[in-house]
């Protein structure tokens, strides 16, 4: 199976049982091992009190693509640690994808980069996430 086959299966796999990305509606597609875009429509729902999108819901995007990202491998992952920069709203109607790349992998340990955008590419956030992998396979076995 091939690298790609594998992250497909593994998150094909997490879907199935991640409500919280069903019910927001976001959509996932892998690029390739350790590469994951992710995807939302901006709902009237998802707006604060300043009819912008709460932050929560970037957050809750990119953290979607990394842990697809972190979880390609076959070798079931959490996050460890995880920060967000938000440099521009995103209001509703807006899409976004969020691009999570790995950065590097060792031992249990792996580092993510994501880039939230907007439909027209504007970078709307930037995160990086920490994650430790548990050495249970995701899928196998």
């Amino acid at each position: 199976m091939s690298d790609i086959e594998l992250a497909e299966r593994c998150a094909s796999r997490m879907y199935e049982n991640d409500k919280a990305s069903q019910d927001l509606g976001i959509e996932i597609d892998v690029v390739g091992a350790g590469k994951v875009n992710a995807a939302m429509a901006i709902r009237a729902s998802m707006l604060n009190g300043f009819a912008i999108c709460h932050g929560g819901y970037i957050f809750t995007l990119a953290d979607t693509a990394f842990a697809f990202a972190c979880n390609a491998h076959d070798n079931l992952t959490v996050a460890a640690a995880a920060s967000i920069e938000f440099l521009k709203p995103a209001c509703e109607g807006d899409r976004l994808v969020a691009t999570a790349i790995e950065r590097h992998r060792s031992g249990r340990s792996g580092i993510y980069d994501v880039e939230v955008r907007n439909q027209e590419g504007d970078i709307v956030a930037v995160f990086r996430g920490r994650a430790h992998a548990t050495g249970k396979p995701l899928v196998s076995g």
